[in-house]
């Protein structure tokens, strides 16, 4: 099946645009938004991801890539962040770039992992720790008379939920549900005792794979490596398994 097209040309995408610091929102005791203007943004979808570089005053630079975190809105363009131990890149996007500071970003990157407005049929996604992020992109690009959504969150304990108050608006919203998992402790009051993700989190009323919903699954290879499988082994069409991994970069 063809795809279509993404935002910018290829060269319009291949450019490096400078992007200022306009806004900084805390979600996590690791993780941050980071709000920029990007300047001849030329806007994106929901799953892409972008390069940042940051230089050094002795030229010395490092590029890493990011996912969007939230729809098109002009030339804002959202990130967040989370914390890597010894992570050169993401320790300075966390806690040293301030407001009116500036970086080098590229994208938007990726033509498969995204989620249209025109798209049919509902929509699955299953997130692992900060694997949540291009999948909260869709969320958020979601209208009224969008398909269901139905996104299935593995965390290891509830403080580690990124977008936790806005998460639990969106779970009680018509057309959207949001499971969390707990890996390592769940709240007192939560029925699901912590444990790995299983099957039986990935079913619900009108999410079998008779639904034919289209699976977008982010994380690190192996937690999207056991989702995959796990959905697959439930019936679910490979062709409508997205996957999107993440792991440590190098220097």
């Amino acid at each position: 099946m063809a795809r279509a097209a993404v935002p910018g040309g290829l060269s319009a995408r291949r450019a490096w645009r400078e992007a200022t610091l306009v806004e900084r929102r805390p979600e996590t005791d690791s993780a941050v938004t980071l709000v920029l203007d990007v300047d001849g943004w030329p806007g994106h979808l929901p799953g892409q991801h972008v390069d940042v570089r940051l230089t050094a005053p002795d030229g010395y630079t490092a590029t890493r890539s990011y996912s969007v975190s939230a729809p098109e809105r002009g030339s804002l363009v959202e990130l967040t962040v989370q914390r890597v131990p010894d992570g050169e890149v993401s320790t300075f996007l966390a806690d040293g770039l301030a407001v009116g500071d500036t970086v080098r970003l590229r994208g938007p990157v990726g033509g498969w992992f995204v989620w249209r407005t025109v798209q049919p049929g509902p929509v699955l996604l299953v997130a692992g720790g900060s694997g949540v992020v291009p999948l909260m992109a869709m969320l958020r690009a979601r209208e009224p008379d969008s398909p269901p959504f139905r996104l299935v969150y593995s965390v290891r304990e509830p403080e580690d939920v990124i977008y936790r108050d806005e998460l639990a608006a969106l779970g009680s919203t018509p057309g959207a549900e949001v499971l969390l998992v707990h890996t390592r402790r769940a709240p007192d009051d939560d029925p699901r005792a912590a444990g790995r993700l299983r099957e039986d989190d990935l079913v619900a009323p009108g999410w079998g794979a008779a639904d034919a919903p289209t699976c977008y699954v982010c994380g690190t290879t192996g937690f999207v490596e056991t989702a995959a499988d796990l959905l697959v082994g439930l019936g679910h069409a490979a062709d409508h398994v997205r996957t999107e991994r993440f792991g440590p970069s190098g220097p």
